[in-house]
């Protein structure tokens, strides 16, 4: 069971040297955010932003608005400093517990998925912070294995593991119609769209 202080705590003692042990393979990313559909006038919630790894990618594609969030003070705090454009917003908090007070066209978990305790319940939570046409992604700049191999040093206590595509898939079902799923020694995606 992954308890929410410990991931908290896990990626504040890591947040110092998150950017510069950044590991960025472009053409994966710009795959994602294709398959993501995220495009100019768009409004982008990147949930579990990290240090805001993505911000500079929705806001070279001309989205209207990004609002990240992070549960770790540390990785929020580096991602505001990084990022003071207006049309940014980074917040502090649990993405399951947080009010946004609106909708939003494309949802983003990047690098992050295995570190929620609950992915029913994060999907459903998410898939309802769609306005009607978005998309929710969960994906991974990496393999399946490699994510897990990753996971399995000093992070294991804060990690799931990364369920099989198929699996994934089915939940986004529950709430969403899939409109990608890759799974490969590249990547890993799955896509949703509100309809």
């Amino acid at each position: 069971m992954i308890r929410t202080e410990d991931v908290r705590d896990f990626f504040d003692r890591l947040a110092p040297h998150w950017d510069s042990e950044l590991v960025r393979n472009e053409e994966v990313i710009r795959l994602i955010l294709d398959n993501a559909g995220v495009t100019a006038g768009k409004a982008v919630l990147d949930v579990a932003t990290g240090t805001g790894v993505l911000i500079p990618d929705y806001l070279a594609r001309g989205v209207s608005s990004v609002t990240a969030i992070d549960l770790s003070p540390e990785m929020a705090r580096i991602a505001a400093e990084k990022f003071p454009q207006p049309e940014v917003t980074v917040l502090c908090g649990d993405a399951e517990a947080t009010d946004f007070g609106k909708k939003f066209d494309c949802i983003m978990v990047y690098n992050a998925f295995p570190h929620f305790p609950d992915p029913v319940r994060l999907i459903g939570v998410l898939a309802g912070l769609l306005a009607p046409g978005g998309t929710l992604t969960v994906a991974h700049g990496a393999s399946r294995e490699t994510i897990d191999a990753h996971h399995s040093g000093s992070a294991r206590h804060v990690s799931l593991g990364l369920m099989p595509a198929e699996e994934l898939k089915a939940i986004f079902e529950q709430f969403l119609t899939v409109t990608a799923l890759i799974s490969d020694e590249r990547m890993y995606q799955v896509v949703g769209k509100k309809l």
